[in-house]
């Protein structure tokens, strides 16, 4: 679908469950309260459902929008989610359920029974935004939202995925009458003590391969009890990681309490294909940034990681 099509076939629904993914991030929850909020401008019946992985970073954008499980929706809509494995547990009822899925990675699975893709765009929130424009006012609220959604995925506006349209956008949203200060402030400028310890307690243990060009650290549940971290001091840690001089490929290992460990990996652009490493340990994303979940220790993934960045590179 377009987002013009998109943007009718919202407009001819109606009862909207919208679903966010495992861990959520600015993204996908920016682009669900801002959807959520268009459509009930238009009096549509709507709500998000609620996902128990939603920091309290994230938290105050969908007071009011959340519903459990109790509601039977007429139409499921999915934001930000390009694979059936990002379906959080209490979403899973709904896997063969969506309707319209939007999203703007390239590794998008097609689960959905019509999807609005747009794998060029920086975020998935630019797209919520061409959608939603074209059926309802972008008040304060909403772009705020989108505002989230769309600045936390360009790393507020540093990463590789910025261009010309992305700045277009984010001022469009700005002119919707928010201010953008408190939320730059708190997304970009200001961290825990706890966070800044981690950072420290990481780079200690920090491996460095390729010259310095690859650095890889390890987020194990003992580091994480010992820091005494939540899921807001480690949200985006991965970031740092591509702050050190000379670091073009950032990786970062974090160990799960069932067993599994998440990559996300970062890196320069033309240097290597994050999402296709990803792709050949079960996960995806973008060229700059992806990620996934395998299961196995930590150092067997570290291990894994290594062996497909080489696959990679040997073409």
């Amino acid at each position: 679908m377009t987002p013009q099509e998109a943007a009718a076939f919202l407009t001819d629904h109606d009862n909207y469950l919208i679903l966010t993914h495992v861990r959520p991030d600015g993204d996908t929850t920016g682009c669900a309260a801002g959807l959520c909020r268009a459509l009930r401008q238009t009096g549509k019946r709507a709500f998000v459902l609620d996902n128990p992985g939603v920091t309290e970073l994230f938290a105050p954008y969908l007071d009011g929008l959340t519903i459990g499980s109790e509601f039977v929706p007429e139409t499921v809509v999915s934001v930000d989610i390009a694979a059936k494995s990002l379906f959080f547990e209490g979403a899973k009822p709904y896997l063969d359920r969506v309707d319209l899925a939007i999203d703007h990675h390239p590794s998008q699975e097609f689960f959905a029974k019509q999807t609005c893709l747009d794998s060029k765009r920086a975020s998935c929130g630019q797209l919520i935004y061409d959608i939603v424009r074209q059926f309802a006012s972008v008040t304060p609220e909403i772009g705020e939202a989108l505002y989230v959604a769309l600045s936390t995925d360009c790393g507020c506006f540093q990463y590789s995925n910025t261009d010309a349209d992305t700045h277009r956008i984010a001022a469009e949203l700005m002119d919707s009458g928010f201010d953008p200060y408190p939320v730059n402030r708190k997304f970009f400028r200001t961290k825990t003590l706890k966070r800044l310890k981690l950072e420290s307690m990481l780079t200690q243990d920090m491996e460095l391969r390729d010259g310095g060009a690859t650095a890889m650290v390890f987020l194990t549940q003992e580091l994480i009890r010992q820091v005494g971290v939540d899921e807001r001091d480690m949200d985006n840690v991965s970031a740092f990681v591509g702050q050190i001089e000379g670091v073009k490929n950032g990786i970062t290992l974090k160990e799960t309490e069932d067993g599994y460990v998440k990559i996300s990996l970062r890196t320069d652009p033309g240097d290597l294909n994050a999402s296709a490493v990803c792709a050949l340990l079960g996960g995806g994303g973008h060229a700059a940034a992806a990620g996934g979940m395998v299961k196995g220790s930590i150092n067997q993934v570290r291990q894994a990681v290594i062996d497909a960045i080489k696959k990679v590179r040997d073409g």
